[in-house]
C-alpha cells in the first residue's frame, strides 16, 4: 500500500471517526434537552398545582369567614328581628301590628343580602377598594379603633385570582392587627408606581420583634400566597412602635 493511500486511508476513517463523535453529541445533546423539557414541564404541573391549591384553600377560608358571619347575623341580628316581628304581630294594636309588618320586610331584605354572600360571587361583584372600605368602616364602628384608607384607584382592575389572594392578605393582616397590636389607629393606603401597584397596611399599636418569627408563622404563609400571584409581602415592626404590612403587584 502506498503512503497516498495510507493517507487517504487515515483521512477517512479520521473523519469517518470524527462524523460518529459528532453524531454521538448530537444525540447527546437532544435527550439532555428533552430530559430538561420534562423536568421544566414537571415543574410548570407543580407550580400550577401549588397555585391552583392555593387559591382553594383561599376560597374555601373566605367562604368558612362569610358562613361565620351569616351564622352570627342570623343569631345575633336576624334572630332579634324575629323576635320583635313576633311580639308585635301578636299584639292587639293596630300600630304595632304595622310594625311588626315592617320588621318582617325588613327580615326579607337582611335574609336577601345574606343568601348572596353564600358563595363568591360577591368577589367579582365588589373592587378591592370597597371591600377595603367595608373592612375598616366594620373595625371602626365597634369603636376598637380609627380607620384611615387613601387610593389611587390602581387596583380597580384585578384578576379574580389576584382579588381573592389580596383580599384573604388583607383580612390576615387586620385581624392580626385587631389580635395582638391593640392600635388606635390603622391605616391602608393604596398607591402606584410605572412598574408596582402598593398596599400599605400600617398601625400604630405594640408591634413585635420580626426575629422571632419562624417557617411556620402565619407571615410566611401569607408571604408564599402573594407569590403565587407574583406579588410580594414584606413587614417590618418596632415594638413600641408599630406595624408597617407593604404588598406590591406589578402591572
Amino acid at each position: 500500500m502506498s503512503e497516498q493511500e495510507s493517507q487517504f486511508l487515515l483521512i477517512l476513517f479520521g473523519g469517518i471517526f470524527f462524523a460518529f463523535l459528532m453524531s454521538v453529541f448530537v444525540v447527546a445533546m437532544v435527550f439532555i434537552h428533552r430530559q430538561r423539557q420534562v423536568q421544566n414541564r414537571q415543574k410548570l404541573d407543580q407550580i400550577r398545582v401549588e397555585h391552583e391549591k392555593t387559591l382553594l384553600n383561599v376560597e374555601n377560608e373566605i367562604q368558612q369567614e362569610t358562613l361565620t358571619h351569616i351564622g352570627r347575623e342570623l343569631h345575633d341580628n336576624i334572630g332579634q328581628l324575629l323576635s320583635l316581628a313576633k311580639l308585635n304581630l301578636h299584639s292587639q294594636k293596630p300600630e304595632k301590628q304595622a310594625e311588626g309588618k315592617e320588621y318582617i320586610n325588613q327580615i326579607i331584605k337582611e335574609v336577601r343580602a345574606l343568601s348572596k354572600t353564600l358563595n363568591l360571587d360577591w368577589v367579582e361583584s365588589i373592587s378591592l377598594d370597597e371591600f377595603i372600605q367595608q373592612q375598616l368602616e366594620k373595625i371602626k364602628s365597634t369603636g376598637y379603633c380609627e380607620t384611615s384608607l387613601s387610593s389611587d384607584g390602581s387596583f380597580l382592575e384585578l384578576k379574580k385570582d389576584q382579588k381573592l389572594v389580596l383580599i384573604r392578605v388583607i383580612q390576615e393582616s387586620l385581624n392580626n392587627a385587631i389580635k395582638h397590636a391593640h392600635p388606635e389607629l390603622i391605616i391602608i393606603q393604596i398607591s402606584s408606581n410605572q412598574a408596582f401597584r402598593k398596599i400599605e397596611i400600617i398601625d400604630d399599636g405594640a408591634g413585635f420583634d420580626i426575629t422571632q418569627q419562624t417557617s411556620g408563622s402565619g407571615m410566611f404563609n401569607l408571604k408564599k400566597r402573594m407569590e403565587t400571584i407574583n406579588g410580594s409581602f414584606n413587614l417590618t415592626s418596632v415594638v413600641g412602635k408599630g406595624t408597617h404590612i407593604t404588598l406590591e403587584l406589578p402591572f
